[in-house]
C-alpha cells in the first residue's frame, strides 16, 4: 500500500502511518489539498489525515476537505506526540538562541522555550524545520519535531520530551475511496446541515439520546456561500450497519437539508 501524509519524511504523520499500517510505502504531500487528491486520483491507496489535537483543538481545513471529496473513513488512530529539541552535530544546548517548527509545535513547547530565554520562529512543517536546519549548518539554532525527524536528517537530540503537557494527543483519520463494515466496536462520521429555525440542534441531537448513542464529538463549521449558517459534524459510537444507529440517521433525515454519513470504522483502544 502507498499511504499518503501531509508533511516531510521524519513528520508526525509519517510516524502516524507506520504505527497504524505498518511498514508500507508512504507519499509525502506538502499540503492537506494534496493529500486528499493523492487518494482520490489512486496516486495513494489511502491517506492518514490528522483532524484534532488534544491541546490545540480541531484542524478545521481537513474537516472541510472530508466534505468536499467524495472519500470515505475507515480508521482512526491516536498518536502520543513527543517533541525533541534538535540541533547540529556539535551544539550544545546553552549556546541555543533560536528554535524553529511549525506554530503548533513551539505552542506546545512555549514553556519550556521561555524558561531558556530561547525565541520562537514559525516554519511550515516540524520535520521540514530539521531539514532546513540541517541545510544552514547553524549552531545556535534549534528545531523541535519527531525523534525520528532527527534520525533521518542526522541530527542530535539536545533533550527530549520537551512538550509543555505530556498528554498532547493527536487524532487521525484513514480516508480510501471505499467504504468498509467495522468488525467489533465501531464509531461513525456524519455532517448535516439544518434549517435555522427554533430547537432545529435539540430535535437533531435528541435523534442520538432517544436511542442513548453516545457522541463522542460535535464539531460546526461555516457553510461557503450561505453566511451564518452551519456545517455540523458528529461522531458517534455504533456503525452505521447497526439498527438502532440506522434507525437514528433515518430520525436525523427527517430534520437535517442535508446529511452525509462520511464513514463507520473501528474505534481505537490504546
Amino acid at each position: 500500500m502507498k499511504i499518503a501524509f501531509q508533511g516531510e519524511a521524519g513528520a508526525y504523520s509519517e510516524q502516524a502511518v507506520f504505527n497504524y499500517f505498518g511498514q508500507v510505502e508512504t507519499l509525502p504531500c506538502e499540503s492537506f489539498d494534496v493529500m486528499f487528491d493523492s487518494v482520490v486520483s489512486g496516486k495513494s491507496d489511502a491517506a492518514l489525515a490528522p483532524i484534532e489535537n488534544s491541546l490545540a483543538g480541531s484542524i478545521h481545513q481537513n474537516y472541510d476537505l472530508l466534505l468536499r471529496h467524495d472519500l470515505h473513513i475507515v480508521g482512526e488512530y491516536f498518536l502520543r506526540v513527543q517533541h525533541c529539541l534538535i540541533a547540529m552535530p556539535g551544539a550544545k544546548k546553552e549556546d541555543i538562541k533560536k528554535a524553529i517548527s511549525h506554530p503548533q509545535a513551539l505552542g506546545q513547547c512555549a514553556g519550556y522555550l521561555r524558561s531558556l530565554g530561547i525565541k520562537a520562529e514559525q516554519v511550515y512543517d516540524t520535520a521540514g524545520s530539521v531539514k532546513m536546519l540541517k541545510e544552514s549548518g547553524v549552531l545556535d539554532v534549534a528545531a523541535i519535531a519527531s525523534k525520528r525527524a532527527a534520525e533521518i536528517y542526522g541530527m542530535q537530540i539536545l533533550e527530549e520530551g520537551i512538550e509543555d503537557n505530556p498528554e498532547n494527543y493527536t487524532r487521525f483519520l484513514s480516508v480510501q475511496r471505499e467504504s468498509t463494515i467495522p468488525a467489533g466496536e465501531a464509531k461513525t462520521s456524519i455532517v448535516f446541515t439544518l434549517k435555522n429555525v427554533p430547537g432545529a440542534l435539540f430535535k437533531a441531537l435528541s435523534v442520538f439520546a432517544l436511542r442513548d448513542l453516545d457522541l463522542t464529538k460535535i464539531e460546526s463549521r461555516p457553510l461557503q456561500g450561505s453566511p451564518w449558517e452551519y456545517l455540523f459534524y458528529i461522531d458517534f459510537i455504533g456503525s452505521q450497519n447497526d439498527e438502532t444507529a440506522r434507525r437514528a440517521l433515518d430520525h436525523l433525515g427527517e430534520y437535517a437539508v442535508m446529511l452525509r454519513v462520511l464513514g463507520s470504522y473501528p474505534r481505537f483502544k490504546g
